[in-house]
């Protein structure tokens, strides 16, 4: 099976990032979903894209160097690693940045900032290592401009560290034909919120988008994948919003 491009996707198993590995395995590229812990959702989404790509699935810390590397290694298995998607993240908590507790501050900031920073670094050495001109697409969040004041000030200060990656790390290696580019969603529906602790969030949050409701991950995947497309091969260094007009 030809996969001439091979992409990792990290938290590529569920939500936004399943959603994505669908639309990748459409348009032929091989994949490296990596995980959390959610099993039985890497086994399920494995199984339904084998039949049209290959396709490996990953369970590791990605906020470790050792986690970041087993992505890198299975990668090596299916081919010449071409992208990566830094999709990995989650809010944690919901309360005022006061009444967090510091091992969960620094547990957001790790996972959401930490973690895009090292897939990064390791995906440009890759891309040098075969000289090849790769794209990284990192996930933001709309919550980068909006502060999410009273839920998650520490999730959306990281996001803004993902968006100061994307816009220095783009700079740093467009020199060699590497692009960097970032999504910011708004709020989506996937568990998220419950995995927060607050599933009601989504329907709270809806009336106050423009476009009168919340986002779907098919909302964001076919913007991620048009990233990795020859029509998108003077974009880099810039974070697109699909935040529904918020």
């Amino acid at each position: 099976m030809s996969t001439p491009q091979t992409t990792l996707v990290t938290g590529g198993t569920r939500g936004i990032g399943a959603a994505i590995a669908r639309r990748l395995a459409g348009a032929g590229h091989g994949l490296v979903l990596g995980y959390a812990h959610d099993d039985a959702a890497a086994e399920a989404l494995r199984d339904e894209l084998a039949p049209r790509t290959r396709v490996a699935v990953v369970r590791s810390d990605v906020t470790t160097d050792d986690g970041v590397e087993a992505l890198f290694e299975a990668a090596a298995q299916i081919g010449t690693v071409t992208g990566l998607v830094n999709n990995a993240g989650a809010t944690l908590h919901v309360g005022p940045l006061a009444e967090t507790p510091t091992d969960v501050v620094r547990r957001t900031v790790d996972l959401n900032l930490t973690a895009a920073l090292l897939c990064a670094r390791r995906a440009v050495i890759a891309f040098d290592e075969a000289g090849v001109a790769g794209t990284i697409v990192n996930i933001s969040s709309g919550a980068a401009t909006l502060g999410s004041p009273g839920e998650y000030v520490q999730y959306a200060a990281a996001k803004a560290g993902v968006d100061a990656l994307t816009l220095g790390l783009a700079k740093e290696t467009a020199a060699r034909g590497i692009r960097v580019v970032g999504v910011a969603p708004g709020t989506i529906e996937t568990r998220i919120h419950a995995d927060a602790g607050d599933p009601g969030r989504p329907a709270r949050v809806a009336e106050r988008v423009p476009l009168g409701r919340i986002g779907v991950p098919d909302d964001i995947a076919p913007a991620v994948a048009w990233l990795f497309t020859a029509e998108a091969s003077y974009v880099t260094g810039t974070t697109l919003r699909i935040a529904g007009g918020l």
